[in-house]
């Protein structure tokens, strides 16, 4: 579903953000990107989401290069990024019939779909509403179900749990082992370790642009939890 291959990305010529970076990604899998900041995360995913152009290596989803035919890539993601960017004078309702039409989701799924996921996130009453009058937590709600309305065949997201209250961030982990039962595969960062060491059943660290573990998770973490994995494999990291 994703694949990495041989991935860098500078931005000045003595250092770089990423280096080098192979990353495989299966249809059903929960993948969790690991890293201090800095450490290369949101490039990386700004990258698979065709936000930011690369020159080394290269990004394919479901088969295709990201570089070469970036529009069907995106038509098969969906990104949640850590600060939800909303179109402010929308309201909630009319952002995602938006969405919708740039998705070119027929009225009765994107009917079925808003109604389920604003339900599932308490968000209906809502949706007549102005966005600029949205909490922050409101906003990101708003913006994972606009990313679900076109069932997405890769889910990308950064730090998708920051902002969201407990009932939220329950629904959403349910929603996307949902996602993955039925094919999708989901790629996220986070720094909640306990989150992705019961979430994920893949997971990546990167540290300072490289890649340092890559496995199953129950390979990564061996005897030990995330947490204290991550911390040996960054310990000299300043």
């Amino acid at each position: 579903m994703l694949s990495i291959r041989n991935f860098s990305k500078s931005y000045s010529r003595d250092k770089k953000a990423v280096d080098n970076l192979n990353l495989e990604v299966a249809g059903g899998d929960i993948f969790g990107f690991i890293g201090h900041n800095g450490a290369g995360k949101t490039t990386t995913i700004r990258a698979i989401v065709g936000v930011l152009d690369f020159e080394e290596g290269d990004i394919l989803v479901d088969g295709i290069s990201i570089k070469k035919d970036p529009l069907a890539c995106k038509k098969a993601i969906a990104y949640i990024p850590d600060n939800p960017d909303l179109y402010a004078h929308l309201t909630g309702i009319a952002y995602l019939n938006f969405i919708g039409d740039i998705f070119e989701v027929n009225k009765f799924d994107r009917e079925t779909l808003i109604e389920k996921y604003a339900d599932a996130f308490s968000l209906t009453d809502n949706l007549g509403d102005s966005i600029a009058s949205y909490s922050h937590g409101m906003k990101q709600k708003l913006a994972i179900i606009a990313a679900l309305i076109h069932r997405p065949r890769l889910l990308v997201l950064d730090e998708p749990f920051v902002g969201l209250d407990p009932k939220a961030s329950h629904t959403l982990k349910a929603i996307m082992a949902d996602l993955c039962k039925g094919g999708s595969a989901i790629f996220f960062s986070t720094h909640v370790l306990e989150v992705a060491e019961k979430l994920c059943n893949k997971i990546a660290i990167i540290k300072g642009g490289k890649l340092v573990a890559c496995g199953s998770t129950e390979e990564v973490k061996g005897d030990h939890s995330l947490e204290d994995v991550f911390l040996e494999l960054i310990a000299d990291e300043k």
